[in-house]
């Protein structure tokens, strides 16, 4: 059995004190099996369902402000003050949540951050008052940006470090799954030779309600970090699983698993302060967070430089009807969702540093290129597309490595709060600083406008990749307590 000395050392009950332990070196050592994709498939495809939200969103602002679509909105309503209150929502959830995800455990907040998205989406598709659609994406925001701190923090903890890498990036790019989904769904669902003005963007928002349901079924199977209970105090609690999930793991390859690396011994404590929190992660790890600052608002500037103004570069300059602006959609997110699929073994095998800064450095290049091409007027909407493809192949990747990156690199007890800060920045950076910039230049009908947005972007994204070059934190199959050291540890 995978079962060590260390359980006789846990204190009884679920008090504090100090304990020795080797559950992470036990975590890590397990291998990939039924027990992990049930992990993947409960906390990652809730990406799916933010994917399908915010593409069903863009692409049925049109139909909501026409008459009889039951709504006296705007489309320009829908695409500013409704995605701005989304983006607020997101930011503001995740900070809350993620400070409550390192207070009070990943279960209870990735379950409870899922039922905040899940009534949100639900009361969305009953919007009779642009008021009531105004709150509901901001509460819809609010549960989305929860759910990044409490999953991205719950599957870092959960998954051997061997796999961390790949699996990390696949379930961030899954997003773009969504994207596609949305884009092909929002063609039929605003067809009125099916649906009725007034129905059809309902239904489309009440399949991702459907959707999240199945999600929260699965959701329920999906375990405590037990990395977060034995500091926790709930030591007990942590071992009964490991132990568990041991047996499971050792009838199903038939054979017995090899013995931990190591224990670790930290002092068990209930909470952590906000302080404590800010402190280590700027005072004791400035290079790193100034890494995590870089990668986040890179990418978040380099993803509103292309979509942002997607459907109005392809209207205005390629003549591309509105209603088929959603077919180039699904091709762009494709590429998007290809590149983690296809490179995120590589940052397990050749490392975190050079793919990380080869992303983003090489996105970066192809969308200075493309922007070139694009001002010579060498390119097609077609083209244009097969460009974005190619360009958003490399830097969806780096996006997803930067998720990756601040869910690891910082200690155990302020990871979600890590993950919610940079996450609520590059957010912030993305739907509020990327909009001011990029919405005048590529809806301005001028090409050397859209050329400036589009190198604006691909500049940020060049310098986040040398950034990386030389802050990025070689955590490839490292346990997390070596990349950072838990504050709870005793020396």
């Amino acid at each position: 059995m995978g079962v060590d000395s260390a359980q006789a050392a846990v204190p009884a009950g679920a008090g504090t004190g100090t304990v020795t332990t080797a559950v992470p070196a036990r975590l890590d050592r397990l291998p990939w099996s039924r027990w992990h994709w049930m992990i993947v498939i409960g906390l990652g495809t809730v990406w799916i369902l933010d994917g399908l939200e915010v593409t069903i969103v863009g692409n049925v602002a049109g139909r909501l402000a026409e008459e009889g679509s039951g709504l006296a909105i705007t489309s320009a309503q829908v695409t500013g003050i409704a995605a701005a209150l989304y983006v607020a929502g997101a930011c503001s959830g995740a900070l809350f949540f993620g400070w409550l995800t390192d207070r009070y455990g990943r279960k209870k907040l990735f379950m409870v951050t899922l039922v905040v998205y899940l009534g949100a989406t639900a009361m969305t598709a009953l919007s009779f008052e642009s008021w009531w659609f105004f709150l509901f994406r901001f509460l819809t925001g609010f549960g989305i940006g929860g759910e990044y701190a409490a999953i991205n923090s719950a599957i870092d903890e959960l998954i051997p470090s061997l796999y961390r890498g790949r699996v990390d990036l696949i379930i961030n790019g899954s997003y773009w799954l969504g994207a596609i989904g949305g884009a092909l769904l929002s063609i039929v669902m605003l067809d009125t030779d099916i649906f009725p003005k007034d129905l059809g963007w309902r239904l489309s928002f009440a399949l991702g309600v459907v959707l999240g349901l199945v999600i929260l079924l699965v959701r329920r199977h999906v375990p405590e970090s037990p990395r977060w209970q034995f500091i926790h105090g709930r030591g007990e609690k942590a071992e009964r699983l490991v132990s568990s999930v041991e047996r499971e793991i050792e009838r199903e390859k038939g054979e017995p698993l090899p013995p931990p690396a190591g224990e670790i011994t930290i002092h068990q404590r209930k909470s952590i302060g906000f302080g404590t929190i800010a402190k280590t992660v700027f005072a004791r790890y400035p290079r790193r967070a100034v890494l995590g600052l870089s990668l986040f608002i890179g990418q978040a500037f380099l993803y509103n430089a292309i979509t942002f103004g997607f459907g109005a570069i392809l209207t205005t300059f390629f003549d591309v009807p509105t209603g088929h602006t959603g077919y180039y959609f699904a091709a762009i997110a494709a590429g998007n969702f290809v590149g983690p699929l296809v490179l995120g073994k590589l940052f397990d095998t050749v490392g975190r540093r050079i793919m990380i800064s080869s992303t983003y450095v090489l996105s970066g290049l192809l969308l200075f290129v493309t922007a070139w091409l694009f001002d010579r007027g060498s390119l097609t909407a077609t083209t244009l597309t097969a460009c974005w493809c190619v360009v958003l192949f490399f830097a969806s990747t780096g996006a997803s490595s930067a998720y990756l990156t601040v869910s690891e690199i910082f200690p155990m007890e302020t990871r979600a709060m890590a993950i919610a800060f940079f996450y609520a920045l590059g957010t912030a950076a993305g739907g509020i600083s990327g909009p001011l910039v990029f919405a005048e230049l590529t809806e301005s009908g001028v090409v050397g406008d859209t050329v400036l947005a589009f190198q604006i972007g691909a500049g940020l994204m060049c310098a986040a990749g040398i950034v990386a070059a030389f802050l990025a934190v070689d955590a490839e199959r490292r346990s997390l307590e070596d990349i950072a050291e838990p504050l709870s540890v005793v020396k």
